[in-house]
């Protein structure tokens, strides 16, 4: 005996009618699909899409000029793409998540691309940029006054802020009378009706230009003595304030051997294009140089040159010595401070958590400013107050011991917070449990509270880990990386690497980007490796007391 469900009206009870489904109506496809479109909405998609289009035709010009034919391609499919998809109705996802990609890529995967490129390049001081501009540098810069020389007038103008703006000549010949601009791209002819000349062939203004008087020039000698203005012959540059003249270059390049030759002494740097540089026989390299690619040599530089790889390995120790000691002690005085704070017998909690957290609310770059001052030798609080007579920064130890006091009295408060809400989310029956069990209270933590506790804020230590690793301003505001080794003031005591990294970068001796950058990889592998493992293990801690 088989039994039906089928109600009357059913396909069973009337053979060859469709079956009628019940229940809510059903949407149109059309409705379902689309959302209606409203006046704001469809104002709002034409102002961004011209946006975008107004954006691409300003980006499209300087390609189309640099012959850049790839990129252009990528630029026009990208803006045909969003143009497709935001005039269709359907991809609905994809509206929303097509902007954040476009930013993820332009603010992030883009800069790591171009740093991680930079890395296998010459690319610093001397070798900015093509070797074209190497050897106009090197023979504007060998330009000297000869016999014969023209002189000319000289007025410092600017067409930005007299203090800021990029420096203009403008010269007017005492023999011809005409006037000109010139600046680091060349020399140019001005019309005489747009500019005015004193009586003594000086020119007083100038349509266009901002003339600079005698304090802002004075202000600015430097910046004046570094321009040097190309022309056909030679260049031009000041002799003073108020004169130039255009001299003749004693060296110039030779591209039969493609080298450059000095008329004076008849030597000669020949083009070396694995290193971007003109070298001599005897091995002098001119300092104006090209960038090119140099494949790993930055690398192995970094693991095998002495001068690079002894600072590196030391400073990859305390740097590691650092962020384990940065994170470590600020997690145990934080979480001391919880468990304290956590006992049913303690009064005024609220209170104490207040106090505990004002080194948090203050601002750090400030904190370590003070901390600094309070670690002086003469007059700070740290020696007054103990009575001591150190010379916390002049020593190698003394300085780290300094710089890991400062960074547990700024941390501990974080770790104290989040200790504190992990331990409240502990259920108060499993330490009871362990009581009852016979289990003293140190057996009892050590057996539930703090597995549990770890399992919850490992993730956040590995965090701290590697914030610690590159704290660059822990560094910076309290030891600037010193004591230095007189023979090395490249890289001191209590230098992280990205603080080493920085003053490769940035270097008074000359910027090394391309080898900073190659240091900055380093830094990214070591940090992304510890944080995998740590990561590894505290999922199998986490199936352990799951």
């Amino acid at each position: 005996m088989s039994t039906s469900l089928s109600g009357p009206g059913s396909a069973e009870e009337a053979p060859g009618r469709k079956p009628v489904r019940r229940g809510l109506p059903r949407t149109p496809r059309t409705a379902r699909n689309h959302a209606p479109i409203t006046a704001t909405g469809l104002v709002v998609k034409v102002v961004l899409l011209g946006l975008v289009a107004g954006i691409a035709i300003w980006a499209a010009f300087p390609l189309v000029e640099a012959e850049h034919w790839v990129g252009l391609a990528i630029l026009a499919a990208t803006t045909a793409g969003l143009f497709y998809l935001y005039l269709s109705r359907r991809h609905i996802p994809a509206k929303y998540l097509v902007p954040g990609t476009i930013f993820l890529i332009a603010f992030q995967v883009f800069p790591v691309l171009y740093t991680a490129s930079t890395a296998f390049t010459n690319f610093g001081d001397g070798h900015r940029g093509s070797k074209d501009d190497a050897i106009v540098a090197i023979q504007t810069s060998s330009v000297q006054q000869v016999p014969g020389s023209t002189e000319y007038s000289l007025s410092i103008a600017t067409k930005g802020d007299p203090a800021t703006g990029a420096l203009v000549f403008l010269l007017s010949d005492p023999k011809t009378r005409e006037v000109f601009a010139g600046d680091a791209g060349g020399l140019r002819k001005l019309d005489a009706g747009d500019v005015t000349v004193s009586p003594t062939g000086k020119i007083t203004d100038a349509a266009g230009y901002t003339v600079l008087n005698f304090g802002q020039a004075s202000g600015r000698s430097k910046d004046i003595t570094d321009l040097v203005v190309p022309t056909a012959g030679g260049a031009v540059r000041s002799n003073g304030l108020s004169r130039a003249y255009e001299g003749k270059a004693v060296r110039a390049y030779d591209a039969g051997c493609d080298c450059v030759k000095d008329s004076e002494t008849g030597k000669t740097w020949t083009a070396d294009p694995a290193n971007g540089s003109f070298v001599a026989a005897d091995g002098e390299r001119l300092a104006q140089g090209w960038k090119v690619n140099v494949g790993l040599k930055n690398f192995t530089r970094v693991l095998t040159d002495p001068d690079i790889s002894g600072p590196f390995f030391g400073t990859l120790l305390w740097n590691f010595a650092f962020a384990i000691g940065s994170t470590g002690f600020t997690f145990l005085l934080g979480m001391a401070i919880a468990l304290a704070l956590h006992s049913p017998r303690m009064r005024g909690t609220n209170l104490y958590r207040v106090l505990l957290i004002l080194p948090y609310a203050m601002p750090s770059f400030a904190m370590l400013l003070v901390w600094r001052d309070m670690f002086n030798t003469d007059f700070g609080l740290v020696n007054d107050l103990f009575g001591l007579d150190i010379d916390w920064f002049g020593g190698t130890w003394s300085a780290r011991i300094a710089v890991l006091l400062v960074q547990l009295w700024l941390g501990y408060p974080y770790m104290f917070l989040v200790a504190t809400g992990a331990l409240q989310a502990i259920p108060r029956e499993l330490t009871e449990a362990t009581s009852v069990d016979g289990a003293s209270p140190w057996q009892s933590f050590r057996a539930v509270t703090l597995p549990l506790l770890l399992v919850a804020l490992s993730p956040l230590l590995i965090a701290s880990f590697a914030y610690n690793f590159n704290n660059v301003n822990a560094i910076l505001f309290t030891t600037e990386g010193g004591p230095f080794a007189p023979d090395n003031p490249t890289n001191g005591a209590t230098d992280l690497l990205i603080t080493y990294t920085y003053r490769l970068a940035f270097g008074a001796q000359g910027a090394e980007y391309g080898l900073a950058t190659t240091v900055s990889i380093f830094i990214f592998a070591i940090v992304a490796i510890v944080a995998a493992i740590s990561f590894s293990r505290t999922r199998k801690q986490e199936e352990v007391y799951s």
